[in-house]
């Protein structure tokens, strides 16, 4: 295997890990207050052009990756901007043991 196809997976894994704790954090707390808004707007922003851009190039570490880290960050971001009463609603949802 190409040792720069193994760079890139490598970094696949830790750009969608880096994710999953924050929203594992988002889920348990419903807390989101040290989250800068725009920022995570900018960032799935981000990850959306470079999946469109992976698509384009059908290059699907890039799409994967991508995809991953987006639905991640939005889901981050969506949690963001809910009131807090439907955030934690969600969160429940997603953590009865909450």
């Amino acid at each position: 295997m190409d040792i720069a196809l193994i760079v890139g997976y490598l970094a696949s894994i830790c750009s969608m890990t880096s994710f999953v704790p924050q929203v594992w954090k988002i889920i348990k707390t419903a807390d989101t207050a040290a989250i800068s808004k725009r920022m995570y707007a900018v960032t799935v922003i981000g990850f959306a052009l470079w999946s469109v851009f992976g698509v384009m190039r059908m290059e699907w570490p890039i799409i994967l990756t991508n995809l991953v880290c987006f639905c991640l960050s939005a889901f981050i971001f969506v949690m963001k901007i809910l009131p807090q009463g439907r955030r934690s609603q969600l969160a429940a949802k997603l953590d009865p043991d909450r």
